[in-house]
């Protein structure tokens, strides 16, 4: 009888100890099997694995003629694409380290880190991506050759040091051809201690820095988790994630190179809600935000539905709630309950997983952000095996998982394989783990005073171990506060209660040092238009309707149903929010204030509106301001407007227990 899958590929062979490696046993063991799909122009293309390990073959040749060395840094900068992927595997075959650049950066942003990575060559998706490199080497030419994928566009330009990847592959054909040992015996040079990838943090408090992991740190890591939670070859997942995350490096890149599953790229960004029905995925991952997304768009969808099918939904959603999660975790549950349930499934949650593109869903899983409750009750109580994992770059992801059948909604789950978690005196999470991060580039201060001599990590978030030995993770440590009362102020965890409502897209809450809890709302554009308009509300844009008297009502109506829940809290009952406002315009990347990850600049965002949140801690009800803003087409602006400021309901906080 033939190995499974993951006893072959995942059993932790220490000849298979890189990713050249792993391709080339995949081209051996499962060569015929699909590794890789991309839908272009409507049509999905599929490569197998030989024929994967045939492109990468012939663009690592191609790289090598062009001079590409063992050490040398290769950029990737575009969408998920399946090349891109390739070329991250080329210069691993070569004993380079891929670069990637999250595909939304400005110039200026790309120029850091290509400077700071010593990055000689670049692989672009298409021609958006190709100016933006021309541009950085009009003041820096270290970028030596760039090779495209997309030839849309691209006629015209004529350099030396420009060319497609296909001009790569084909001159790399012939150089394979008059050296036919080179790529095997540069794939034998590589070891499990050579570096793999390096990957730029998001930069909330700076400029990024260099996260160097090992292949060791990447393929351990990702055979652990295969092996917690049984995945085998016959996986699918779609890439759509920023591949310069660290969450898309493992799912998309590393777990697949491991385990042999395969990969689907979706056409674009616009396209990803249709192209993931049509896949199917079995193993999911995204970030809170993509989940709430998804159930504003369920909301928004109900709105619109006739009255029959708005009764049939929340009767069968309110029936979920109470038995879906323990059905999901095999718990007892009456027969007539189970009956009712599966009737839901048929009418509700079926159809409801089928346009979600979730219906073939076996583990999905969430992290980065703290999810909030009630949306992850939601999809539990439809039968999807969501879990929340906790991790960061500097871990290669994991560090703690929820293990099946102990899914709670306030924890991150337990160690993951191989992890060790303490928390320190004060209250800071450390761990200590085979992923643990090899150094920051270029910065041993920071590597120093972020890893100890025996390996133990600081994260930066403060947490605790439950009764349950599940770890809970309550802000990040220099972000929880004390309002002047002593009361505990947990940014975060407001911030998220607040996000749960679809009618809310980002929230920033000050309080540290204060009185009293404040904060800004952004409104989402979608949920509140779609809501205006079946209210014959007109608006004539983000600010008309940001600012309007029946939106503000519409937001008071969250806050308050937030500040009653933070009542029953007896640690936060006392940072209630007081006062709270609408800021003016959508908080933006291209701005500053939101990393890359979408994570909050909170004190960009503070010194940046100062005057507003002067406002908040007086009592006067308007306040004008003043906005400097970055258009897509480069050009700078400036927005202007007189925000509202409102109060908020006060609850009497439960009494602390004794």
């Amino acid at each position: 009888m033939s190995p499974s899958p993951v006893q072959s590929d995942a059993s932790g062979d220490g000849q298979l100890d890189t990713f050249p490696k792993l391709l080339l046993n995949h081209a051996r063991v499962r060569g015929s099997k699909i590794a890789m799909r991309e839908k272009d122009l409507g049509i999905w293309q599929a490569w197998t694995w030989q024929q994967v390990t045939d492109e990468i073959r012939a663009l690592a040749c191609g790289l090598a003629a062009l001079g590409f060395q063992r050490g040398d840094k290769l950029a990737i900068i575009g969408d998920n694409r399946p090349r891109l992927y390739m070329g991250m595997a080329a210069a691993q075959c070569l004993g380079g380290i891929p670069v990637p650049l999250y595909q939304d950066s400005i110039a200026q942003e790309m120029a850091f880190v290509l400077d700071n990575a010593e990055v000689h060559f670049a692989i672009a998706e298409d021609q958006e991506q190709v100016d933006k490199l021309l541009e950085i080497r009009e003041e820096n030419s270290t970028i030596q050759h760039i090779l495209f994928d997309d030839p849309r566009g691209m006629r015209h330009y004529d350099f030396p040091f420009l060319s497609s990847i296909e001009t790569a592959q084909t001159a790399g054909r012939e150089y394979d051809k008059t050296h036919p040992d080179f790529f095997e015996q540069s794939v034998e040079q590589g070891s499990g201690a050579d570096i793999a990838i390096m990957l730029y943090t998001s930069g909330t408090t700076g400029n990024p820095k260099g996260v160097v992991l090992t292949n060791d740190n990447v393929i351990i890591t990702a055979r652990n988790g295969i092996i917690r939670e049984g995945l085998t070859d016959k996986e699918e997942v779609v890439a759509y994630l920023p591949m310069a995350w660290v969450g898309d490096n493992l799912f998309s890149y590393a777990q697949s190179f491991v385990a042999g599953f395969t990969v689907n790229c979706p056409e674009n960004g616009a396209t990803v809600m249709t192209d993931l029905r049509e896949i199917g995925p079995t193993y999911y991952f995204a970030p809170p935000r993509i989940y709430e997304n998804m159930l504003t768009q369920v909301m928004i969808r109900m709105e619109d539905a006739s009255k029959l099918k708005q009764r049939l939904f929340h009767y069968f959603m309110a029936h979920a709630s109470r038995v879906g999660t323990q059905i999901l975790d095999g718990k007892e549950v009456r027969t007539s309950e189970k009956l009712i349930y599966r009737l839901g499934d048929f009418m509700v949650y079926g159809p409801l997983r089928n346009v979600l593109g979730l219906s073939r869903i076996r583990l999905a899983y969430t992290a980065g952000e703290a999810i909030g409750p009630e949306i992850f009750e939601f999809y539990r109580s439809l039968g999807i095996n969501i879990k929340q994992l906790y991790g960061q770059t500097e871990s290669m992801v994991f560090i703690c998982v929820q293990p099946d059948g102990e899914v709670y909604p306030d924890t991150v789950g337990t160690p993951a394989i191989d992890v060790e978690v303490k928390i320190d005196d004060n209250g800071e999470v450390l761990y200590r783990s085979p992923g643990v991060f090899h150094s920051y580039y270029k910065s041993p201060e920071a590597t120093a005073s972020t890893k100890t001599e025996d390996g133990w990590v600081f994260t930066g978030d403060a947490g605790y171990f439950a009764e349950n030995g599940h770890l809970k993770i309550i802000d990040r440590a220099k972000d929880v506060g004390k309002l002047n009362d002593g009361t505990m102020f947990a940014p975060k965890y407001i911030e998220n209660k607040l996000k749960f409502f679809s009618f809310i897209k980002e929230v920033v809450a000050f309080g540290d040092a204060c009185d009293y809890t404040s904060i800004f709302i952004n409104i989402d554009l979608e949920a509140v238009g779609n809501w205006a308009e079946r209210r014959n509300l007109a608006y004539s844009g983000y600010i008309d309707l940001a600012s309007q008297d029946e939106v503000y009502d519409l937001i008071q109506d969250c806050v308050d149903k937030v500040n009653e829940d933070l009542s029953k809290d007896p640690r936060l009952g006392k940072s209630q929010i007081k006062r709270y406002l609408i800021l003016h315009k959508e908080l933006d990347a291209d701005d500053g204030e939101l990393t890359r990850t979408r994570k909050v600049r909170r004190s960009f965002i503070a010194e940046r509106y100062q005057p507003l949140v002067d406002a908040l801690y007086s009592d006067v009800p308007e306040c004008h301001i003043e906005t400097q803003v970055k258009f897509e087409d480069g050009r700078t602006g400036t927005l202007a407007a007189d925000v509202k400021i409102r109060n908020a309901k006060q609850y009497s906080p439960i009494a602390k227990a004794s």
